[in-house]
This record gives C-alpha cells, structure tokens and sequence, in this order.
C-alpha cells in the first residue's frame, strides 16, 4: 500500500508544478490588465495615490526610501520597480493558490474567477488594508474608488481565471 500511496504522489507532482506554472503565468497576464485597468479608470485621486497604498504599506512596514522609490530608465521612461513587483507579486501570490486550489476543487472557478476578485477586493480594500490604516475605511472611501476597484477585481480574476482554462 506504501509503495502505491508514492506512486500516486509522484504520478500527481507534475501536475502540481504545470498548474503552479500556469498559476505563475496567469498571475502576470492578470497583473498586468489590473495596471492596464488602472491606467484607464484610475481608482484614486492624484492625491491620493501618492503614496499609492502598496508603496505606503512599504513605508509603514519601515522600507527604506531608495528602495521604495527604486526606478529602471527604459526608453527615456522612469519604471518603478519596487511598486511594479509588489503589485506582480500580490497578483502571483493570489493567482498561484489560485490555480492549486481549482485543480482540486472546481466551484472555486464559479462565475469565471468573479468570486476571488470579488473576495479580494472585499478582503483587502474593504477590510484588511482600511484595518492596517494603509487607506481609509471603506466608509470614507468615495465611491469612484469602489467602482474602479471592484471593476478592477472582477476583470483582474476573470483573466486570471482566462488564462488557467486556456492552458489547463
């Protein structure tokens, strides 16, 4: 029984890693229309975005400055590495368990991906992040911020989830 217990384990690991990968895959693709949807439909005011919340979260958590406000010159354009890799690697760290997760359990890619974009935007602008005193509470958030955000979510998981069917 030992012997066939490891094999089922072993026959199951590249499935695990393909789907980590396309977690990984999906991940980026989904950050990269959130930052497009953002450009687009911005969720805060000038004012209010600077800081943005993932670079003021940076700042509370005690980041220096220099890395903070880390660029790359690309093409004449300053890229900011620090605030385009937190956003990745929040969109990475959401779309891999993601993935894994769906392997096992199908109703979690019920709607297309609109009930993580829906949990997340919930669980982080609504609750978590107001709660950390990294944005205001969702009270006295206007309701521009909720649209784009909660918009923003839904298109951001729906990629996500795009992606994962399409290569899974």
């Amino acid at each position: 029984m030992l012997r066939k217990k490891h094999a089922i384990a072993r026959a199951q690991l590249p499935g695990f890693f393909r789907t980590a990968g396309v977690g990984t895959l999906a991940g980026f693709v989904g950050g990269m229309v959130k930052i497009g949807w953002e450009a687009m439909l911005p969720p805060r005011t000038p004012e209010r975005d600077n800081p943005n919340p993932p670079m003021y979260m940076l700042e509370q958590v005690g980041v220096p400055e220099e890395i903070r406000k880390a660029t790359l010159t690309y093409n004449e354009n300053k890229v900011p590495v620090t605030a385009l890799a937190i956003h990745h690697a929040f969109s990475l760290g959401v779309a891999i368990p993601y993935c894994l997760i769906a392997r096992r359990h199908r109703g979690a890619t019920k709607y297309g991906g609109a009930l993580l974009g829906a949990g997340v935007w919930v669980g982080f602008h609504l609750l978590l992040l107001p709660a950390l005193k990294t944005i205001p509470s969702a009270s006295q958030q206007p309701a521009q911020e909720h649209i784009s955000e909660a918009l923003g979510h839904l298109v951001w998981s729906g990629t996500i989830e795009a992606v994962r069917r399409a290569l899974i």
